[in-house]
């Protein structure tokens, strides 16, 4: 049996969303026939999703880490470097050594661990860039560090579909970049429609550290300038929106529900796997709004939280990055690019909710099962 391992962030941000996106490469894996282990190492200090901060102890990111393997037959396929400690969690360092010194492909998840190739006799080191325009325009202005993680890798995947494509600002540079979107296992979130639910997504308010400069002009790596835009959208539809928010100031949380959103507490819907699964079941469908550089640099970006939305069978109306270059839009996944857009693709949904349903369970089957994702990945690393 080939073996296949996958590095991540998933320890560091104990988070629903960060679950599901390594969950769906293992368990994808793992029916394909692929003997699969997860391994992180990133060294970075972990984060609570409770104190929303960088935390002394990994006491909550362990237990996390434990209690969803366990739940999803992974208990025995997991390891977790301390960094605070210096100690391993989960598979021992022998067992971690010997699986790197073996693999047959190591699956850099977003770029989670620094490539060590003194310890892989064989494996191929795939890169699957989960975020992209950051690590291009960096690698495209002769960053050193960047330059020397990409070239560590031997093929190199990103969600970014368009990128290289005629019309597409974000340089590819000479790396081979191969197109790829977040895989999802559709059979872990198929249920019964539920259409009398909100609108519901799970989204940071503000983020910060990545902005980029291209041409003179600066492309944000937040979603707060395209939430001002459709601040007011709740008084434009009769469909009820919600959203699970994080990093946001007071002010900001007064707007919101001035204008009609419902807030949730993303940590009471993203504690866990399960939870996490819930709430998204519970939707009527997902309105989202994107990242700015995302939507003015139209990349072809797609989200592993909007995969979920889509295997739940739930229509999804989300901001316009693109992705219509590969997944067909219009029935099931609409996208938008004005708040008049939106509001049409809401009330076009509500029109006619179960035939945009099935449609949206349709496209996850077809365009993001893990069992159509994830083979040309290691058909691509030889495997």
């Amino acid at each position: 049996m080939k073996r296949v391992v996958v590095l991540g962030l998933m320890g560091q941000y104990p988070l629903g969303g960060m679950a599901w996106q390594v969950l769906h490469h293992l368990i994808g894996l793992r029916r394909l026939g692929f003997e699969c282990f997860y391994v992180e190492d990133s060294g970075a200090p972990p984060y609570s999703p409770r104190e929303q901060a960088v935390v002394g102890s990994t006491r909550e990111n362990v237990r996390f880490l434990r209690e969803t393997f366990r739940r999803y037959d992974l208990a025995d396929a997991w390891s977790y470097y301390d960094s605070l400690t210096r100690r391993w969690f989960g598979m021992r360092p022998a067992r971690v050594r010997e699986l790197f010194e073996h693999a047959d492909a190591i699956v850099n998840l977003c770029g989670a661990s620094r490539p060590d190739r003194e310890g892989r006799h064989k494996g191929c080191l795939i890169y699957i860039e989960t975020d992209p325009i950051l690590e291009q325009v960096k690698y495209a202005q002769g960053d050193a560090v960047t330059r020397d993680f990409l070239h560590a890798h031997d093929v190199h995947f990103t969600y970014g579909w368009n990128i290289g494509e005629p019309g597409c600002r974000v340089p590819a540079g000479d790396i081979a970049w191969r197109k790829t979107h977040p895989p999802v296992v559709v059979d872990l979130w198929e249920s019964a429609p539920k259409p009398r639910g909100n609108w519901r997504t799970i989204a940071t308010y503000h983020n910060k550290g990545k902005d980029v400069v291209l041409g003179g002009e600066t492309y944000h790596w937040s979603k707060h300038p395209n939430f001002a835009r459709v601040m007011d959208l709740p008084s434009l539809t009769k469909e009820r929106l919600e959203v699970a928010l994080s990093s946001y100031s007071t002010e900001v949380r007064e707007q919101f529900l001035a204008q009609g959103w419902k807030l949730e507490d993303p940590y009471r819907i993203s504690h866990g796997a399960g939870v996490y699964r819930r709430y998204i079941q519970g939707a009527k469908g997902e309105f989202s709004v994107e990242k700015e550089d995302q939507t003015r640099l139209k990349v072809g970006w797609f989200s592993d939280r909007s995969v979920c939305f889509l295997g739940a069978g739930r229509p999804c109306v989300l901001q316009d990055t693109g992705f219509g270059a590969r997944v067909p839009t219009g029935t099931g996944l609409l996208a938008w690019s004005t708040a008049e857009e939106a509001v049409e693709a809401l009330e076009r949904v509500a029109r006619d909710y179960t035939r945009h349903a099935a449609q949206a369970l349709a496209i996850a089957r077809e365009y993001f099962d893990a069992s159509v994702l994830l083979p040309p990945v290691l058909e691509a690393a030889g495997v």
